[in-house]
C-alpha cells in the first residue's frame, strides 16, 4: 500500500479576517491565527483576568497620552501570524485602517496561568523573527516575570527575571517602572 503525502494549507490573515465576515468565525471566539493555522485559546481563569486588569490599570498611568495599552487585541506579525497578546503597548497613531505591527508594538505581555510552555515554545520565537524589541512573560504560577530584549532570529538575546520587589524597566516607556510584586499584586 502506498502512503498518501498529507498538504496541509495555511491560512492567510487575509482568509483569516474573510472567516469573520462570512461568519464561520465569530467575534466571541477564542481563536487567534499562529503560522497559519487557526488556534483556539485557553479558557480566563480568574488569576489571569486579575493579573491582566492589573496590568492595564498600571500600564495605562504609566504611559499616559504616550503610547495605547490595547487589551487582548490582535497584532499581525506577518502575511499568517496575527497573534491576539494579552497586553500589548502600542505607538499612538490611527490603527483604522491596519492593525498594530512589530513596529507599532512598545511592549507585548503575555500572562501565563496554564500556557507558560506555549508562550514560552511557540510564541515567543514568533514575537523575536517580527522584531519586538521586548516582550514580557508573567509566570502567575512561579510569580516571576521574564523579561526578553534584543531579538535576533527565533530568539532574545537577553532575558531576565524578575521575582517578588524585584524592579522592571522598559526603555521604550521611560516612566514604566514596576516590581513583580505589582504585576502579581
Amino acid at each position: 500500500m502506498e502512503m498518501q503525502q498529507v498538504t496541509r494549507r495555511r491560512f492567510t490573515v487575509h482568509d483569516y479576517h474573510r472567516m469573520g465576515e462570512a461568519g464561520i468565525l465569530h467575534e466571541d471566539d477564542r481563536v487567534e491565527l499562529i503560522e497559519g493555522e487557526i488556534v483556539e485559546m485557553t479558557a480566563i481563569g480568574t488569576r489571569h483576568f486579575s493579573c491582566v486588569n492589573r496590568l492595564n490599570r498600571l500600564l495605562v498611568m504609566s504611559v499616559g497620552e504616550d503610547a495605547v495599552v490595547s487589551v487582548q487585541n490582535p497584532v499581525r506579525l506577518d502575511e499568517y501570524t496575527e497573534p491576539q497578546p494579552d497586553l500589548t503597548v502600542i505607538r499612538p497613531r490611527d490603527y483604522r485602517l491596519s492593525l498594530p505591527g512589530p513596529e507599532d508594538v512598545l511592549l507585548l505581555i503575555e500572562v501565563s496561568d496554564t500556557t507558560l510552555a506555549y508562550d514560552r515554545n511557540v510564541k515567543l520565537p514568533l514575537y523575536a523573527r517580527a522584531g519586538i524589541r521586548e516582550v514580557w512573560i508573567a509566570d502567575l504560577a512561579g510569580e516571576i516575570v521574564e523579561r526578553h530584549t534584543d531579538p535576533s532570529g527565533h530568539s532574545y538575546r537577553h532575558t531576565e527575571r524578575a521575582r517578588r520587589e524585584d524592579r522592571i524597566e522598559c526603555p521604550a516607556l521611560p516612566d514604566l517602572t514596576l516590581t513583580a510584586d505589582d504585576v502579581f499584586g
